[in-house]
């Protein structure tokens, strides 16, 4: 009987665990998810009064404004893309810790934007503008040049691959006209006759190529969505 107890208080202290570690980790999730949608939200709020700046702040202020909108959607597409391109292509890791040490020096550019807004001497801000004009022409080249490298390879290995389907695709097309059973062929088995464009035989089976798929099965329509068999399920069910 106190074995049972024992092994009972286990057995509940293990579910407790689990449960408070469940907890944890979805308290965390949301948390994290709360975090991402009030930077966001921050962003959205800060790109707008930018882009509104640039317009009604007249001289050196709404080219401050100017910078910082440019540097900052030029960083976040760059990261976007590199963020993206990391999952299919693991050799983009180098590329996105170069980034993260840029991404240094555009905070750091971003802020002193930030603050030389609030400048109230004219003169200091058309002062600073050159240095920092430069300063944002270099990070934004810099992050420029990685995010178009990185479109460029992703659209080299898509060019790749597409040839190698058009080869495929060739193939299967060629195989699909000859109509020469396989059982037929052999060593006694005259020589090859120029394609005819009788029909098959029956029964006749067609040679497989290299790379072939499993043969098509019902529901096999990558190409199609799912709209038109639901369209046919609700004419069915009126």
């Amino acid at each position: 009987m106190e074995a049972a107890a024992v092994i009972i208080a286990l057995i509940f202290a293990v579910l407790v665990a689990l449960g408070v570690v469940a907890t944890v980790k979805a308290v965390k999730a949301v948390k994290r998810g709360v975090d991402r949608t009030v930077d966001q939200a921050r962003r959205t709020v800060e790109d707008t009064r930018l882009k509104a700046r640039q317009y009604t702040a007249p001289g050196a202020g709404g080219e401050v404004a100017q910078l910082r909108l440019s540097l900052r959607t030029t960083m976040r597409a760059t990261q976007d893309a590199l963020r993206l391109g990391v999952r299919e292509d693991p050799s983009l890791s180098e590329s996105l810790a170069l980034f993260q040490r840029l991404s240094a020096h555009g905070r750091e550019l971003d802020e002193e934007l930030r603050r030389l807004e609030t400048e109230p001497s004219a003169e200091r801000v058309r002062e600073s503008l050159p240095a920092l004009r430069e300063r944002t022409e270099r990070i934004r080249h810099s992050a420029d040049s990685l995010r178009w490298a990185a479109q460029d390879r992703a659209r080299r290995f898509s060019d790749d691959d597409l040839a190698d389907l058009d080869e495929q695709i060739r193939m299967e097309a060629g195989a699909l006209r000859h109509w020469t059973p396989v059982d037929e062929e052999g060593p006694s088995a005259p020589a090859a006759s120029p394609p005819s464009t009788a029909s098959p035989a029956p029964g006749a089976e067609r040679p497989s190529i290299a790379g072939r798929q499993q043969p098509w099965q019902e529901g096999d329509r990558p190409w199609e969505t799912g709209r038109i068999r639901d369209k046919w399920q609700k004419k069915n069910a009126t």
